[in-house]
């Protein structure tokens, strides 16, 4: 007697939403929405939509996804004022949102002439309600005219797993690249890292080291020692200024790069936590400015101990080699003032110092006796960003050489003296030797 036959368990429909694998994998942002089109394909089906209505359904994504709209998914006021990480985070936001939103409307063409198949029958999905707001057209479209609970929760399933998608990028520059790991419910197990994380970003004042532990619960699944970076899954995640232009990479943003040798996690730690007790040495005692000769630079990690590392940065000049803390380094870059393009630039300083003897000084740079200038030009730009680790990051202002000229100030009128770094414009940096070691 013949038995009936069954679905495949991995056929759509029913409740499977997406086209993720069966088991544990990790997809990129153009990955993973693309695996969840079903959800879509569902809405189009169950409500009969047509190309008339896909202006609503557009209208709508591109209000959950936007900052300052009454639909907004993340409330979160940004201006002037505002402190940079809150202000970098919400511009970044704004980026993944809107081609987030452009992907939502390729999909809607497509799917509304060249519908996913079903095999498994229509789907019904279960989804709670987490608070999205819809536009009233949009309310009106889902749950009036041909719509209903159905609709409604396919899709507030779809838009919740976009909105868990944007904010799971959030901390990385390089957003389209990042593999995140993805479950039989897509990323919902990343919602106690959002929630605490956005927390976080709203009501505090959210620290490098916040963003840094936000990317590693959402690569994987854990927390770890406080720190600037971490490997882990065949992967380093690192801050985004090792990848670009000093006086334009972003402070706080990171970039994950593939790294085949990391298994087990490792956080990057700083290895001065407390930098008010590192010694220091006054730039005034410092030979005056000479000409540099060739200096070369790379990353040099240290031995794992314990689930965590510090790693250097090493300067080498005529056979003379300098070592600083890349952490020092990259908290001198987040620290770090620059112009506003309001004519807040720094050249004319009242004296220079020459950039090999502050590389070598012993503990931090810094200067009681007025302004000082360091001519970083011409530099790679790993050996620049050692430079920002060697000053007491306190007063120090990072500026591109073809700004405007402004008169500096010598420390007068209740205000600390200045180290003023000179770099090349963006276009001009050279990125060093970030390849000659890991990660």
């Amino acid at each position: 007697m013949p038995t009936a036959s069954t679905p495949s368990p991995s056929a759509l429909g029913g409740a499977r939403w997406n086209t993720f694998p069966e088991t544990g994998t990790a997809l990129t942002a153009r990955e993973f929405f693309t695996a969840a089109e079903p959800l879509l394909q569902g809405v189009i089906d169950d409500n009969d939509i047509t190309g008339a209505d896909r202006e609503v359904l557009q209208a709508q994504i591109r209000a959950t996804l936007a900052l300052g709209t009454r639909e907004t998914s993340l409330p979160l006021a940004v201006g002037p004022d505002s402190a940079p990480a809150a202000r970098e985070l919400g511009e970044q936001a704004e980026r993944i949102g809107r081609e987030l939103a452009a992907w939502a409307d390729e999909a809607l063409d497509r799917l509304l002439a060249d519908r996913i198949p079903l095999p498994a029958g229509p789907l019904v999905v279960r989804s709670h309600c987490y608070g999205h707001l819809l536009t009233h057209d949009a309310t009106d479209l889902l749950m009036g005219r041909r719509g209903g609970p159905v609709t409604m929760q396919l899709y507030n399933e779809w838009l919740h797993q976009i909105v868990l998608l944007r904010d799971a990028l959030l901390p990385f520059a390089d957003w389209r690249d990042v593999p995140l790991p993805v479950t039989p419910t897509g990323l919902r197990h990343t919602e106690p890292a959002r929630d605490a994380f956005l927390t976080e970003l709203m009501v505090r004042r959210v620290r490098h080291a916040g963003i840094t532990d936000f990317a590693r619960r959402v690569l994987t699944g854990d927390s770890g020692p406080e720190g600037y970076g971490f490997e882990a899954n065949g992967g380093a995640v690192l801050p985004a200024v090792l990848d670009r232009p000093l006086a334009t990479a972003p402070r706080y943003l990171l970039t994950w790069r593939p790294a085949p040798e990391a298994g087990r996690t490792v956080t990057y730690v700083v290895r001065t936590r407390d930098y008010y007790a590192a010694p220091r040495t006054l730039v005034e005692d410092l030979p005056p400015a000479a000409a540099p000769g060739p200096l070369t630079s790379r990353v040099v990690p240290g031995a794992a101990a314990d689930g965590v590392r510090t790693a250097a940065i090493e300067v080498a000049a005529d056979g003379a080699t300098a070592r600083v803390d890349l952490g020092q380094a990259l908290r001198g870059h987040r620290f770090a003032h620059r112009p506003d393009g309001t004519g807040d630039a720094y050249s004319g300083a009242s004296r220079t110092a020459d950039v090999w003897a502050a590389l070598s000084a012993p503990g931090l740079v810094w200067t009681q006796a007025g302004d000082t200038t360091l001519d970083a030009t011409g530099l790679e730009d790993l050996a620049a960003l050692a430079l920002l680790g060697r000053l007491y990051p306190e007063n120090v202002a990072l500026a591109p050489a073809d700004r405007p000229a402004a008169p500096a100030g010598t420390g007068g009128n209740g205000r600390p003296s200045r180290l003023v770094v000179l770099v090349d414009p963006p276009q001009g940096g050279r990125r060093g030797g970030l390849s000659a070691g890991k990660p």
